[in-house]
């Protein structure tokens, strides 16, 4: 293991926890990734082997039988596994915000009924905020939740779920009328359970079928149908109507340092690869890494890694003290991303022809890092959080 993100401070505990995922990574992740990615093959054996693990309840709290870790915890294991293939993480992140938002926001009683079997991964979670044509304003939702003698009634559809076929719990955006003026304060959080799979998987409830996409494969992300889909007023996350658009947000808070450690995870990947590669391919009777241009290359590589490492772990730390980090987390996803795509570029280049060819992994890595980009809001929506912040810290008196 080389010297590029190393976190200091961490606990016995923290650090026998990394040391595993590592090893599992190495041994279970690595030699296989790119042939699954290559057939779009859903990582069955890995995520059992994470299950036994503990990744899915790895923030979850004892009392719920999950191991009681820390965001910190949490995005260094997923900055290990996005090391070893991207689309892992994936399936552990929808996973881990619908759990964080049951934390944080759910009844008692909604804790009991899933968080323990959320932390053994018999329940997996996935999250719906987004549809067709909506991008990232999410005011513009348009699925609707009425209101039923026995509870409500959701139609609508839902775009680019995560885990959306394997997910049997899925934490739904929609709108509801509340009487409220502004629009985010008519938003709830349903949770929706469904059987896996696709087709009609609950009543009123369609998953039609992956979405075919250029990177992020092996995992399955799907659109989300619902049509008339009845559910009791107890499904309301934290039954608490109106809350939905600050309970997603908070959601996305965490979320966005998971992309950050993911984009991290990436771009050490990539790091690894470019300079093992430039210490065995020769031209002109050398080592290309001993050319200037090359070498000079590396070293920006390196800082990029290891700054935006640094960026994701402050985030976390401070999400962990219980402190908003809104701006922080959002930095730390703007810059880890375009960083992550810098990194496996540079790599990319390095590798020269064959880094065209689907035999050298960096070819994976290129069109992963390119969902890092968007995921959990482009780097134009982090800019705008970030900026109104500014004002907000920075006004002229």
């Amino acid at each position: 293991m080389g010297r590029l993100c190393q976190t200091d401070g961490l606990t016995e505990d923290q650090q026998e926890i990394l040391k595993a995922v590592r090893a599992f990574t190495e041994e279970k992740i690595i030699p296989v990734a790119t042939e699954l990615e290559h057939a779009d093959e859903y990582p069955t054996e890995i995520v059992e082997g994470l299950k036994e693990l503990g990744v899915f309840g790895l923030m979850i709290p004892e009392e719920y039988d999950g191991l009681g870790q820390s965001l910190l915890t949490y995005a260094l294991c997923v900055e290990e596994i996005a090391r070893g293939w991207m689309s892992v993480s994936g399936v552990i992140n929808t996973h881990f915000i619908v759990a964080y938002m049951l934390m944080r926001h759910g009844t008692e009683e909604q804790k009991r009924r899933y968080l323990p079997r959320m932390a053994t991964g018999e329940v997996r979670g996935a999250f719906s905020m987004s549809e067709p044509g909506l991008g990232s304003d999410v005011s513009a939702i348009k699925t609707k939740a009425v209101k039923t003698d026995e509870g409500y009634e959701i139609t609508g559809q839902k775009m680019w779920l995560t885990n959306g076929g394997s997910a049997n719990l899925v934490a739904v955006l929609v709108r509801t009328d509340e009487g409220a003026d502004s629009p985010h304060k008519n938003m709830t959080t349903f949770l929706v359970e469904k059987e896996p799979g696709f087709g009609e998987t609950a009543q009123g409830v369609t998953v039609p079928g992956k979405i075919d996409k250029m990177g992020y494969k092996g995992i399955d992300t799907t659109e989300l149908v619902l049509e008339g889909h009845r559910l009791g007023a107890d499904q309301v996350l934290g039954e608490a109507p109106g809350q939905g658009f600050y309970q997603m947000m908070d959601g996305v808070e965490v979320g966005r340092v998971n992309v950050a450690a993911r984009a991290c995870g990436i771009a050490n990947r990539a790091f690894e690869l470019g300079i093992d590669y430039a210490q065995t391919r020769e031209t002109f009777g050398k080592p290309i890494a001993q050319h200037q241009a090359i070498l000079f290359r590396l070293a920006e590589m390196a800082t990029k890694v290891e700054t935006a490492h640094t960026m994701m772990v402050r985030a976390a730390t401070m999400k962990d003290a219980g402190q908003r980090n809104d701006v922080e987390a959002g930095m730390a996803k703007m810059l880890a991303s375009e960083y992550c795509n810098e990194v496996v570029q540079d790599s990319f280049r390095i590798h020269g022809g064959y880094g065209y060819s689907k035999e050298y992994e960096i070819e994976r890595l290129y069109r992963e890092a390119a969902f890092m980009l968007i995921g959990e809001g482009t780097s134009d929506i982090q800019k705008m959080v970030i900026g109104r912040r500014m004002l907000q810290e920075y006004a002229q008196r």
